[in-house]
């Protein structure tokens, strides 16, 4: 009975052990690392099976020697070999160091060494530690790293791209400072930019005295957005300019500026509202062209003008624009914008102009800079998928 369970004893020992083996190596090929000594005073070097495998080595080809294993490090990491091997044989302590070693054409791999010396009568008689193969783990902090640096240089770049926009558009569309001085009205402008990059587009305005003594007050916006929307922009509103010194109503002006969008500014669309203010009979004549109609607001009270008939810009040709007739009072004052005040992706455009309408009441024409920038703080601010302007007309006493 006592051999029995002697027997028994034996059996089950040999069971865990082989059991702790192979739980062993599991743990090692999950980690992908192994162990490793080298003897000094016999040369021998034991390898455990998965260091074989960081290699990219047969076993039947033994271990590699420790005076072999310079030969399969990349040449530009052999010092931190040297620095490691001399440091586990001056002290007693274990140390570490990573290096590269090529198991192929092309092949490179990122190993970590933790070493410690192996004590002997007289000093250390070889070593023994742990190899672990860390390439995934280096190939992926490289990874983030460039990641982050392409980032950091779109964004420097991005936000390069939008100061020579805004620049390019401050050229060509200088924004006023304060209330512009014209006859008998206040003339306030603010051109609010989107606040991602790209969306940077073709808003403009003009607010300037014509020869005949009345006031051209427009606003507009080219489809598109970057250089080439800020390029389109620049040739209507210049083109507007020159074809006011003719003297003719805004919408013989909308028709002249839609053949030049069908003819010249291909693939284009846009959208605007062009008036001409009599200073002395307060009498405001407007046209559109698919542009949302201006709102007038008069003794606290905002609504929006009736819209006279105008397709968009660019659209067909042969469609003739409605000339519309509002008589302004003293007090008024009128909201020109362009469709990126009111729009946003998170809302719809009747909300926009509901918040709209809501704080353009407030806005009085003898303080239009203050009123203006209330009216964008109450609709939510700038718009961040695309720029906007807005033009505040008030009629002084």
């Amino acid at each position: 009975m006592v051999d029995v369970i002697g027997a028994a004893g034996l059996l089950g020992t040999a069971t865990d052990a082989e059991m702790l083996a192979v739980r062993l190596g599991h743990a090692q090929r999950l980690g992908n690392m192994g162990w490793a000594e080298w003897h000094m005073h016999t040369g021998e070097t034991v390898w455990s099976e998965q260091v074989y495998a960081i290699f990219g080595r047969d076993p039947h080809q033994g271990p590699i020697a420790l005076p072999d294993l310079a030969e399969h490090v990349e040449p530009g990491d052999a010092a931190a070999l040297d620095r490691l091997l001399w440091s586990v044989l001056q002290g007693d302590e274990r140390v570490q160091a990573e290096f590269r070693i090529r198991r192929g054409l092309g092949d490179l791999r990122d190993l970590r060494v933790v070493l410690e010396p192996l004590a002997g009568p007289g000093g250390p008689v070889g070593m023994h530690g742990v190899i672990q193969d860390i390439t995934g783990r280096r190939r992926a902090e490289r990874m983030v790293s460039e990641s982050r640096r392409q980032l950091l240089e779109a964004r420097e770049q991005a936000a390069e791209e939008r100061h020579v926009m805004l620049a390019l558009r401050e050229a060509i569309l200088p924004a006023p400072a304060g209330c512009l001085d014209l006859p008998h009205t206040g003339i306030a402008v603010r051109y609010v930019p989107a606040e991602k990059t790209a969306n940077l587009g073709g808003d403009w305005f003009e607010a300037t005295p014509t020869p005949d003594g009345r006031l051209l007050l427009a606003i507009g916006d080219v489809s598109g957005h970057g250089l080439p929307a800020i390029s389109r922009m620049a040739q209507l509103r210049h083109a507007l300019v020159g074809l006011t010194m003719t003297g003719q109503a805004a919408n013989r002006l909308l028709d002249w500026l839609n053949d030049l969008v069908l003819h010249q500014l291909c693939d284009t669309t846009a959208t605007a509202v062009i008036g001409h203010l009599d200073p002395r009979t307060r009498v405001f004549a407007w046209a559109q062209a698919g542009n949302m109609a201006p709102i007038l607001v008069r003794d606290g009270t905002a609504r929006h003008l009736d819209q006279p008939r105008g397709v968009l810009l660019g659209a067909v040709s042969g469609r003739p624009y409605e000339l519309a007739m509002t008589k302004l009072m003293p007090g008024d004052v009128l909201l020109m914008f362009t469709d990126g005040l009111v729009e946003r992706r998170t809302r719809g455009i009747d909300t926009g102009l509901a918040l709209a309408l809501a704080a353009a009441h407030r806005v009085q024409g003898h303080d239009l800079d203050a009123g203006l920038d209330q009216l964008l703080a109450d609709i939510g601010g700038p718009n961040p998928e695309d720029d906007a302007c807005l033009l505040g007309v008030g009629i002084l006493a």
